[in-house]
């Protein structure tokens, strides 16, 4: 059981308090490591004990053990590094983004990655009724993060050409994909930031330090690393990918409709199915998804993690029907547009508001699809 349910979501939640706690105790050594994993196990099953209760067929470790969504997966490569940032290395929305400076120590290399373990946890907790997902970073993002325009000349210390990076950032993946392909995993999700941040053209030259042709062929390498992890993976491994616009304590870091990256994303990204960020008019229209090639599937981010207001059912049902004028309704899947907690600090609504944004989406999608 790995296909898609008409009710999704997207893959972190809002850490128990305890969780927290326990977290800071660990940095402050007034706890040991299994002290520590011992919490993060209870706070998991308790988890999907909860998502199984609601009626959710996909489970995941809500991020519980990491910091961040995408730095902690990048922690765990040979030649990445990491250390406690002063001042905050993005700004979103004006707040400044407090996780960790990460950066190379070397060539990267991926053997024995720790998701691969947090992944047997999740997997053992699977029953008839659910299957678990893995999140991890895209590889364009990964790519990206080390090859923008504030690390690029460190990158290039260590490889001398982008293309020697791009090569290795492949083999990687492929590692980690067959470790975790191993280990039991039938459903993988690129979180992909990447293209939340080229939707503003703008931020698309600030963020990588290229304009012109020269980004358009950023754009062409990432989406090409992206599908040859994807054309390497075991043919029975579904995977989809996460859009995002930015999601840190329910502020954000860009802005911008799908419109300029949909052939490339939507017509050529080889993946199952997009999750896409669609709960506000940052996000445009729904005129780009025409361009979603083949039998590809959308899962429409209607419902906001960033605010704890429950949408209004009949309002989102409208808008789901209003995308089948540029996708069939068969290809369409309801969700959360993000995770509760992309970063440990969590959005602003506590686990109750949480809890009923998905049962809203659950019930909206029972409604519509009937199944």
């Amino acid at each position: 059981m790995s296909q898609l349910n008409r009710y999704e979501f997207v893959g972190s939640f809002l850490r128990p308090e305890r969780l927290k706690e326990a977290r800071k105790n660990y940095e402050l050594n007034n706890i040991t490591k299994e002290e520590l994993t011992k919490v993060e196990d209870e706070c998991i099953v308790e988890l999907v004990n909860k998502l199984k209760e609601l009626g959710y067929h996909t489970i995941t470790d809500g991020e519980f053990r990491r910091s961040t969504w995408h730095l902690d997966f990048m922690w765990g490569f040979n030649g990445v590094e990491h250390k406690k940032t002063i001042d905050g290395n993005q700004t979103f929305d004006g707040e400044a983004a407090m996780i960790d400076d990460t950066f190379m120590t070397g060539k990267i290399s991926c053997k024995d990655h720790p998701f691969v373990e947090h992944f047997k946890f999740v997997k053992a907790l699977e029953d008839e009724n659910t299957v678990a997902k893995q999140t991890i970073p895209s590889p364009g993002q990964f790519y990206a993060f080390f090859t923008g325009a504030d690390l690029l000349d460190k990158t290039l210390g260590f490889y001398g050409s982008e293309e020697a990076f791009a090569d290795d950032v492949v083999k990687a993946y492929n590692e980690f994909v067959q470790e975790i392909y191993n280990a039991g995993c039938r459903q993988l999700q690129f979180d992909d930031c990447v293209w939340g941040g080229m939707v503003n053209p703008e931020l698309a030259v600030s963020l990588t330090g290229r304009k012109g042709e020269e980004l358009e062929k950023y754009k062409q390498l990432l989406l090409d690393l992206n599908n040859k992890v994807v054309a390497n993976a075991p043919e029975d491994l579904i995977i989809n990918t996460h859009v995002c616009r930015g999601n840190y304590h329910s502020t954000y870091f860009s802005s911008g409709a799908y419109d300029g990256v949909a052939d490339l994303l939507f017509g050529e990204e080889n993946v199952d199915a997009y999750f896409l960020e669609y709960d506000d008019h940052r996000s445009g229209g729904f005129a780009p998804l025409k361009k979603v090639s083949g039998d590809k599937k959308v899962v429409l981010g209607l419902i906001t993690t960033k605010k704890p207001d429950l949408e209004d059912k009949e309002l989102v049902k409208r808008r789901i029907y209003e995308a089948t004028k540029y996708i069939p309704l068969e290809r369409l899947y309801l969700s959360p547009q993000c995770g509760f907690a992309s970063c440990e600090i969590g959005n602003k609504l506590i686990e109750e508001q949480q809890w009923a944004k998905l049962k809203l989406v659950k019930e909206i999608a029972e409604e519509v699809w009937g199944d």
